[in-house]
């Protein structure tokens, strides 16, 4: 078993060593302090900059190459532990205990199941829809298979609702710094189950965390059977959360390696700080919406090609390129035309992406059994070189998690249109966690815009704008 799982373990240990070695004269962190509110920060456009909580969840680190889940180093966790192990950890905080992950994993495997939402999902024409918007969807219909939320019971007391649009502080006024909002809904979580739906949550906690976390990825798994013209494939429950979303969307059980590196992979993608998918689905739950409403908006914001797809665009780059003589050339009319290059740079990260320092030897440990994707994986490495030789030093931009994800899925027996789904499969843990953490002190989200246009126009009725328009 050694030789076979051993190797991957070893990669990954020479890759942290490495990247300490690289990263050891960079700045130590910053912004890792209790924050005493009000805070003044530097905002850009888009609220770069703003500080709009605290959190135990992750840390990213970009003049480092940090990526820290719960205190613990990305490449110790990929190193020794499981997908299972983090999801946990991310959670509850703490690494599980041998029962607790027992526990936890019967969960995970009972919650696999989802032959109603699977039935609903496969009313619709799945098989013409993109991935992403399939997932969604599946995600919704899981929200009316194990929540009572859809029906009219789980909407909230409108007698304790604030009014529409409202904020916890007048706008007008300057912030003074609460934890809390001053108005928030009061309606009890607390509903009564109906004696024939003794299973439904209410869609507000852990339990309903543990069914996204499972769901998501029976879903994800057979969307791409159902693109390929297959039935979709039950959950095995000998297999671990890694095999059996390979099982479920290849149909055969993956072998210990392939089991291994997809597990590594989930790891890698399992949180990232404040992002833009983590961010859309905090506010909604800010709003105190539920954590199914959530994990949709974050699949709806990672939809979007300026946050999810890059990996999907760079093995049709690959095979664009064609040849590793064609490297050069090719990136000479890219960089002048001015045009980004997916898998490189990164907005937070100003050295190598610690994710793609896993998933690159991975990625070279996967091609030598795949004499199909070896050639891809021989233009990725000329690419590289060229990209950092040219734009490193000058513009710290360096290879990103996108850049080999693609190849390692490819070898793994996922189509590139799933590429996407898998990154949210994966997410999912991140993005539960923190709408869990950010509920604890709840505030809705509410920045502002700065209104830059005109006063004091003049109303004209409509007779007369017809007029003047003749």
């Amino acid at each position: 078993m050694y030789n076979e799982t051993g190797v991957i373990t070893d990669l990954i240990v020479k890759a942290a060593q490495k990247a300490r070695l690289e990263t050891s004269d960079k700045p130590e962190p910053e912004h890792t302090r209790p924050v005493k509110w009000p805070l003044q920060c530097t905002v850009g456009p888009g609220l770069e900059g703003a500080i709009a909580c605290e959190s135990k969840v992750g840390y990213v680190n970009g003049l480092k190459g940090w990526l820290i889940y719960r205190g613990y180093d990305i490449f110790d966790l990929c190193a020794y532990s499981t997908f299972e192990e983090v999801c946990y950890l991310l959670m509850h905080g703490t690494l599980p205990t041998s029962s607790q992950l027992e526990a936890f994993k019967k969960k995970l495997n009972s919650y696999r199941f989802l032959n109603t939402t699977l039935r609903l999902l496969m009313g619709f024409p799945v098989e013409k829809m993109n991935a992403m918007g399939a997932l969604r969807l599946g995600t919704n219909l899981m929200r009316q298979e194990f929540t009572y939320m859809d029906q009219e019971r789980g909407r909230p007391k409108t007698i304790d609702a604030i009014s529409s649009d409202e904020d916890s502080i007048p706008m007008e006024t300057e912030p003074k710094g609460e934890r809390r909002a001053i108005y928030e809904f009061k309606y009890s979580r607390q509903h009564k189950r109906s004696k024939f739906k003794q299973h439904l949550e209410d869609a507000s906690g852990v339990e309903a965390c543990y069914h996204l976390i499972s769901g998501v990825a029976t879903i994800a798994a057979a969307i791409a059977r159902i693109h390929q013209g297959h039935m979709p494939v039950e959950p095995d429950p000998e297999l671990s959360h890694a095999a059996n979303l390979l099982y479920m969307i290849t149909g055969r059980r993956p072998t210990p390696v392939e089991e291994r590196i997809m597990d590594i992979a989930l790891i890698l993608h399992a949180d990232h700080g404040m992002n833009a998918s983590t961010f859309a689905s905090m506010v909604v739950a800010s709003t105190l919406s539920d954590i199914y409403f959530s994990v949709g908006a974050g699949i709806a914001a990672l939809n979007g090609p300026l946050h999810g797809g890059a990996n999907e665009q760079v093995i049709h780059t690959l095979k664009e390129i064609g040849h590793t003589d064609n490297v050069k050339t090719w990136l000479d009319k890219e960089l002048a035309r001015k045009r980004k290059i997916a898998g490189f740079g990164h907005r937070v990260y100003k050295v190598y992406d610690p994710r793609a320092r896993v998933l690159g030897p991975l990625a070279k440990f996967l091609v030598k059994r795949n004499s199909t994707i070896e050639p891809l994986f021989q233009i990725a490495k000329k690419l590289e070189e060229e990209v950092i030789s040219r734009l490193g030093e000058e513009k710290k931009i360096f290879t990103n998690v996108d850049f080999y994800s693609g190849i390692v899925y490819s070898c793994l027996g996922i189509a590139p249109e799933m590429f996407t789904p898998i990154f949210a499969v994966s997410r999912v843990s991140g993005w539960t966690s923190r709408v869990l953490e950010y509920l604890q002190n709840n505030r809705i989200f509410r920045p502002r815009a700065m209104y830059v246009g005109e006063f004091n126009k003049k109303f004209v009725p409509l007779f007369l704008r017809d007029e003047s328009t003749n």
